[in-house]
């Protein structure tokens, strides 16, 4: 049983869980031509930089607020699930220990949701290819929760689907500025940083992470100890 109050863990996928190679910034040259955007120059590169600063966002929000107009930002968005979609086959892995790491969570008794920028469709196809349908409790992605990150509704979303009754029970974990951003607003008692993704710890500790972790590994020991 656990030997603290910690009762759910929210974790992020890219990143987080899981490594993909750089497959983001691959998709995202596909939808930025998709959109419109010069191959080469500072509109290219300005686009790439935003796109790096806000990861672990909804890539719709992202691609809206990159891209001003409606059809544009949706036709970079189908532009980028469709491009993901061919690279994930062949470029996603599980980080290095975090199926064992989740097993053990769910084994002592937490409640363990796999959360993401991407859609539901770019989600699952995830999942499949890692056989990670029934590692977790619930996955969900911002389609499911009405916002994505840096909004607390993904957290939310997770306490209320799994019957969790007090945020203060909550560990959230992810890479990004944004995961931190969502797990402060929502309440949870851990939010927790790591730097196998998109962003370094002196940003994670900014943004408000109550620890920083090397790993998704770390974080059995962190909300089980006694």
């Amino acid at each position: 049983m656990q030997h603290r109050s910690i009762q759910l863990a929210v974790l992020d996928m890219a990143g987080t869980t899981v490594a993909d190679d750089g497959l983001v910034l691959r998709a995202f040259d596909v939808a930025a031509t998709a959109a419109g955007v010069p191959e080469d120059g500072p509109e290219r590169e300005q686009a790439r930089t935003y796109v790096l600063d806000t990861m672990g966002q909804s890539k719709i929000d992202v691609f809206r607020t990159l891209f001003g107009a409606e059809q544009r930002a949706q036709t970079a968005n189908h532009a980028f699930e469709e491009a993901y979609a061919r690279y994930v086959a062949d470029g996603v892995l599980p980080i290095p220990g975090a199926a064992e790491a989740i097993s053990k969570l769910r084994e002592e008794g937490v409640k363990v949701v796999l959360t993401t920028g991407f859609s539901r469709s770019t989600q699952d196809q995830i999942l499949e290819v890692l056989g990670w349908n029934d590692i977790a409790d619930l996955s969900l992605c911002p389609a499911d929760a009405g916002r994505g990150r840096p909004f607390p509704d993904l957290v939310l979303t997770a306490v209320l689907r799994t019957g969790i009754d007090d945020v203060a029970k909550v560990a959230v974990v992810g890479d990004t500025t944004s995961d931190i951003l969502a797990g402060r607003r929502a309440g949870a008692a851990v939010v927790a940083g790591v730097l196998t993704g998109a962003h370094a710890e002196k940003d994670l500790r900014a943004a408000g992470a109550t620890h920083v972790l090397h790993s998704v590994t770390e974080l059995p020991e962190l909300i089980l100890s006694s």
